[in-house]
Order: C-alpha cells, then structure tokens, then sequence
C-alpha cells in the first residue's frame, strides 16, 4: 500500500497534464448480462482508458478513448457528410467519459488465463449491465493496480471534498468493489435465467503491489443484483433552531419524503408531520416541519426553497439548505386538496411579503390567483401533440458534440491554448450577429470577434484591443448591442450613464460619443424592433428607471426624443426591455412587474403584476405572443394572447386584456431535486443568465435558453406549453457560463462564453438532468489536438487589432 500511495501521489502532483494516469491498449465492451438487447457488444475494437482531470476541483474522469489504425481516421472523415452534420457526433464515436463516483461501483479483476479486466456499472442502462474494458496482455498487474489506487483516491476526493492525501485506508476501502463478480464478455445471447459463469479469479486489490488470489464461488442472479445495489440513502440533516414566531400563517399535516440523490427517489421520512410557517420578524418568515419524535427541518422563507406545487399528487416539493452549504429536496404530501390550498396560502404570503416587503392582503384577489396559479404545475392552452418531438429527439440525443470554435496547430505550448489571464478580466458580455455571421464576445476593454463557419464552427476572426472614448480614456462596456446592419456596436459605460457609445466595427474604434439628456441617465436599451439591426434602422428605445423613450442619433445635442418619453411619476425601477416585430414593446422591472405597450408615449396596454423577485431580463417572441422574463431563480413564459372577451384573438400589447382576466403564466423552474443537486455540486445558488428564445425572420420560436453557474438549460416550448414534467435539458462546463445565446436562425446550435472560452454547441449534445449529466461538466477540445474552443492569450487578449 505504502508502494502504492507514492506512486499515485507523483501522479496526482503533475498538475498541468489533463490525464493522471492512463492505460494505453484494450478493448470496451457493454455488457448486458440480463437484456433481450444482447449479451455483449463490442464498442471500441482498441481503446486507451485514462483518468482525467476536469477542471472542477475534486472531479475526475474515466474516458475511454478509441484508437485509429494509422489511415481509418482519415477514411472515415472522408466518408462524412460534406456539410459537417456528422462532425457533433465526433465525441460520442470517439470516447466515452463516465464521471468518477462510488456509484459506479468500478472493480477490477484478473481471471484464469491472465486477463485483466475493468469494470464498472452502465448507469443509464438496465440493472445488471456493465462497461468493461478488456487489457491488453501487454498490460502488467501492477500498472492496473496502481490504476485502480488513483480510481479510488477520485472517487474519495468527489464525495468528500478533501484532498486524496487525507485520505485512510479504511476510507480508501469504501471505493473497493473487488468482491463484486464481473461477467464475462461473451459473443453468444443473452443467457437471461442464468447466473453469471463462474472461475477461478484473481482479485486486484489496492492493498498490495502485487495479485493475490481468491475464489469467487457462484451466486444466483438475485444475490448478484443485491450486491450491485447496496447504496447508502441520503440522510436527513440536523434540524436548525427555530426562532420565536409572532403569527401563525399555515399549520398543516403531512407526510415528509426526502430526495435521494442515490435512487433519484424520494423516500418517506415520517408518516406524520406538522408544517408550520409563521411570522419570525419584520418580513421574515420561517418554515417548520416536526414530527412525534423529532424536528426535521427548519429554515427561511425565501425565493431559494424553489416551491413547487402540484394538486394532482397532493404534494409540495421545496429545497432546503444547510449552514455547510448542503442542499436538500423535500416533499410534503397532504391527504387532500383543501389542506394543501390552506399551507399554498400561507407559503405564498409569506414569501410574497418576504420579497415584496408589503402585505399579502392588501392586493387585489386576481392579483393573489395570478401569484398562486404561477407557483403549480399548469398545463397551457393551446398545447401541442409532443410524441413527434419526442421521437425525433431519441435518435438526435448524443453524448457530447464535436463542434469546437477555434483551430489550433498541435505544437502551440499550453500557455497558448489554455492559460488563463492574468489581467483579472474575463468574458463577460455576448452579441450575436444576425446581417452577418459573427458574435462579438466583451472581455475588459478588449472585443474578441469570431466567425460562424458553413459546418457551424467558431473561428476567431480577430480582436478589437482598445476600447476607449473618444478622449482616449479606456473603458469596459457593460452593455452592448449591434445597430445598423450589424456594421455598428452601441456600447455603455457605467461610469457615464447619461451617454452611450457608438463603435464602428469595420475600423474597429468608437467614433461617436451620444449624449442622451442631462437629467435621464440610460439604465439599459433595446432595438426599435425585434429584427432592427438587420436594418439600416436608427432609432432605439432607451430606459431609465422610471422612463421609457426613444433615442435617435440623427438629433443635434442630446438624443433623447422629447415627444415620445414616458415619464412616471413613481419609482417603478424599469430593468429591461424587448420589441417584437412590428415594434410593440414591454418592459419589466425589477419589482418584478411587466407593462405592454403597442408604441411609446402612451400609458401601457397590460399591466402584468409582480411575482416577487426582480426581473433581470426580457425576450418577446416575434409575433408578440409570447414574453419571456428572467429572474434569479426562475423564468417566466406569459401568454400575451387573449382568447375571450370582446378582445379574443387580440395581443395585450394591442388591447387590454378584462378586468377579471389575465394572461395565464407559467413559472418555468428547475425541479428541486435538481436544484439540490446543482448546488450540491457548485456550493452556489441558482442565477440564471438572461433567458431567450431562439429567433430568426420565418422562424417560430421552439427553445429558450439560459444558464446558471456552469449549467446551460434549454427548455423545448413544445414540452413547456404541454405540461411535461422534463421540458429541459442541460450541459455542464467545468467553469461559470458567463453570456449564452443561440445562433440566429437556428434552435439546433448555440454560443457558449465560459470566462476564458468561447465556442459553439449542438443543442443535441445536452442531456436530460440525472446525476452523472449534472455531476460531469463538458470536456471542451478534443484530445488529439486538433480542435479547441480555448483561446490563447495572443488570441483573445494580446493580439493586435
């Protein structure tokens, strides 16, 4: 062992290789011991299994990598299709990641004859199914001991979050599964009433340097199988001391489920609770669940518990988080419809008074419903047939993409290709181009500019190195948006609010200097209409946190239009705007409000009450039915389309909607299952980026996009408006996702700013949210060097203008 923990500590020390530990010949097979699929299939004829870092602390990678006989790379390229649609599926025909966890129970062994075997379980597979990878016989016991020694120490740093060199052998012992028996690769069927064969087998231990022998007797496939599942459920934390209540608002019993994360279940904790939630302190709020014997939980009452409730199954589900940065999913389960309406009521006050810091009371009722209706599962009107959708998305779901942004020659240093940068600026902002094929990515006082090639690729085209003022002062631009056939770049500058910036991207400097008025500082702007700046359009809409106007550049001295500003009296915080395409406009706030208008200077058509949380960003469909609104920890689709009344069939930004009507949203939220995951894995909160819909002239809206952390999410709108339980799908990266956004004209491909890359991703390579998708971020750049959406210092950063 001694011999052992040495040689895996030199390996672990080198940190600037990506693989730790490698082993450099054998063959995969996915083995199916009890499936009508097959017994076996060969997946890669010769392979290379490595260890890998990933870039998030305390995550590793088993890739399994296959290898080309010198040429059959090269033929099989010549055999794609012309047009670069086979090029997403590089990654899946070339390795398969699996991320390094105690549930993939990964064992070795060494059986009569000599061979060496991995082992490790298909967690997307049926029970019983296995991934093996046969060595080959070139291969000695010793490097896969050695091999198995650094597999452990992973899986050692992923659940405890410490580093392998704490680790005791008796919690090294935790991750050897040698006991478990691995079925033989064999090319005959499924021998489904069978036990697995049984021989004389040689079990790799980490104890020693050297094999020691042992029988494995046979076993029947029920022990077998519980064998295989012998997890340890998530148990429930310690219970927070509660603080002193002043007012009761909901006092109901329940049954109490937790989420586990090993299951994907969640699992009854107490037949019998009681959930209170009461007043604690001025607009604070606090959530107690007790039972007989003991206090579950407490906490809170704020946005991050991600309520969700749903009368169908009586349930409401909800997270709960730890002074240790733990996460945890919820449920309560009511014994009928009214006792559950009773504690919706109360919650919902409370969190409602919680963010809004007014009485709940004092609102109007259909306001109160429109807050209750967007906090359950609803299914939308309207709601297509989805079996199509769902059929077509079977056979595009693949494991990564090959789609990379930018080429790099195989003898660049690391410090080229993957150094990050030491003047403490990263991506911040993104700006797609719709005349043109290009997004423009903000990094300090620095544009990079990249290029969308015919088989959508990312290409760096070259980089805008200062941006300054017209004085030569420089500057970092905290909003930008293209104008004027995407020849020009409107840009903001915190520092004077009262002005905007118009950059001239063919000589790649700011050559105007807009002053807009002296006393109306810009908060953010918008285009006339959805697709203005496919036109020579001038004009823009311009807010302030209680105005609303528009700016035309083509004015003498302040550019503000006198005419067409509307200006409330109130502080109603104004914090986004989008126009459709006849240049209707709404705006949000955030207090958390949404107005429709159908032009400016006039009161707005539709007033959408506030849900609680600001409203940090805006899209509106083309047509104008459809208004998207980002907060922190949710989004917000809003039908705008009336459909009674004397106005059906009419927008609310073209007439209002009824007294006693409203337009029906749906609060599009992640589960809190997954949400306890995320944090689980990030130890952050939920933050959405500005969501969007995809967009281009002739193109119906069918996806939004957002991320969160390192998480990319994608709702499907066909899904949504049906009421699907999985209506999105995600991608993880090893970093944060700064800025994201789909390229114009297309659902199927999206652009991606972590804080040091930039590339471009096929929206079939993200993956329905279970564990190993959400544990396992994204591999950028493909391991033989020839594609890399990293960009190199003298890249993105130094290169000249």
């Amino acid at each position: 062992m001694f011999m052992l923990r040495n040689v895996t500590k030199y390996l672990f020390g080198d940190g600037s290789k990506e693989s730790i530990i490698d082993i450099p010949q054998g063959q995969l097979y996915l083995v199916r011991p009890r499936s009508p699929k097959g017994y076996s299939e060969l997946i890669f004829k010769d392979a290379a299994a490595s260890v890998r870092r990933t870039g998030q602390e305390y995550q590793y990678q088993l890739v399994i990598q296959r290898a080309y006989e010198e040429g059959e790379e090269e033929l099989i390229d010549d055999e794609e299709d012309e047009d670069g649609a086979a090029e997403t599926l590089t990654t899946e025909k070339d390795e398969k990641i699996f991320l390094l966890d105690k549930e993939l129970h990964f064992r070795s062994e060494i059986r009569e004859g000599g061979e060496k075997v991995l082992a490790w379980k298909d967690l997307s597979g049926d029970p019983g199914d296995v991934f093996e990878f046969v060595c080959d016989e070139s291969i000695a016991a010793s490097e896969i001991a050695t091999f198995m020694m650094v597999a452990m120490k992973c899986q050692y740093e992923r659940k405890y979050r410490k580093a392998n060199d704490t680790a005791t052998d008796k919690k090294l012992q935790e991750f050897d599964f040698t006991e478990q028996p691995i079925p033989t690769v064999s090319e005959t069927a499924s021998p489904l009433l069978e036990s697995p064969p049984s021989s004389d087998i040689k079990a790799i231990t980490v104890g020693t340097s050297t094999p020691t022998k042992s029988k494995m007797p046979s076993k029947p496939p029920a022990k077998v199988k519980q064998v295989a599942i012998e997890e340890e459920p998530t148990a429930a934390p310690a219970a927070a001391q509660h603080p002193v209540s002043t007012e009761i608002l909901a006092r109901e019993k329940a049954e109490l489920h937790l989420f586990d994360f090993t299951t994907s279940t969640f699992i009854l904790q107490d037949p019998s609770v009681v959930a209170t939630v009461s007043e604690v302190g001025k607009w604070q709020y606090w959530l107690q669940i007790e039972g007989q014997e003991r206090d579950w939980l407490g906490q809170p009452v704020i946005a991050d518990i991600n309520p969700v409730f749903n009368f169908e199954y009586l349930s409401f589900i909800f997270n709960h988080y730890t002074g240790d940065g733990g996460a945890y999913s919820w449920l309560l389960r009511f014994t009928d419809q009214e006792t559950e309406e009773r504690f919706q009521g109360g919650l919902m006050q409370a969190l409602w008074e919680q963010l809004n810091e007014t009485k709940w009371m004092k609102t109007k009722d259909d306001d109160r419903q429109y807050v209750l209706d967007a906090f359950q599962d609803l299914t939308m009107e309207d709601a297509p047939d989805t079996q199509e959708e769902e059929e077509q998305e079977e056979v595009e779901e693949v494991e990564d993409d090959g789609q990379r942004s930018e080429h790099y020659d195989t003898d660049e240093s690391e410090d080229d290709i993957g150094g990050e940068e030491d003047d403490g600026n990263v991506n911040s902002q993104l700006a797609v181009g719709y005349k043109h094929d290009r997004s423009f990515v903000v990094r300090g006082s620095q544009i990079g500019v990249f290029k969308h090639t015919p088989n959508n690729n990312l290409e760096f085209s070259t980089n805008i190195a200062k941006v300054e003022m017209p004085n030569g002062k420089l500057f970092s631009p905290t909003k930008v948006m293209l104008h004027a056939e995407d020849t020009d770049m409107i840009l903001q500058n915190a520092a004077n609010p009262n002005s905007l910036y118009r950059m001239d991207l063919e000589y790649g400097k700011v050559v105007d200097e807009w002053k807009i008025h002296e006393d109306i500082p810009v908060t953010t702007f918008a285009p006339e209409k959805k697709f203005s700046q496919m036109t020579g359009e001038q004009t823009f809409l311009g807010l302030s946190r209680n105005a609303l106007f528009r700016i035309d550049p083509r004015l003498s001295g302040n550019k503000l239009v006198d005419s067409e500003l509307k200006q409330y009296v109130s502080k109603n915080d104004f914090s986004a705007a989008a126009t459709t395409e006849k240049g209707y406009i709404a705006v949000a706030s955030n207090k958390g409000d949404i107005r429709m208008f159908d032009r400016l200077g006039i009161n707005a058509k539709t007033h959408i009450p506030a849900l609680g949380e600001p409203i940090i960003g805006l899209d509106v469909s083309a047509d104008g039915r459809w208004v998207l609104a980002t907060c922190r920890t949710y989004l917000l689709l809003i039908d705008a389309l009336q459909k009674e009344g004397k106005n059906e069939g009419k927008l609310g930004f073209e007439k209002s909607f009824a007294k006693d009507s409203k337009p029906q949203p749906r609060r599009l939220g992640l589960q809190p299952s997954h949400v306890a995951q995320f944090q689980y894995e990030t130890k952050v909160p939920l933050s959405f980026t500005p969501a969007r819909f995809n967009t281009g002239v002739d193109d119906k809206e069918t996806s939004i996009i957002t991320a969160t952390g390192p998480f990319i999410v994608t709702w499907n709108m066909k899904k949504v408006l049906a009421g699907r339980k999985d209506p999105y799908t995600i991608k993880r990266y090893a970093e944060e996702v700064m800025a994201d956004n789909f390229k114009f004209g297309s659902d199927k491909n999206v652009i991606v700013a972590t804080p040091n890359e930039v590339s471009m991703v096929a929206k079939q390579s993200f993956k329905k949210p279970t564990r190993e998708s959400i544990a396992t971020p994204a591999r950028v750049g493909r391991a033989s060097g020839r594609l890399s959406s990293k960009l190199g210092r003298n890249e993105i950063v130094d290169s000249p203008y």
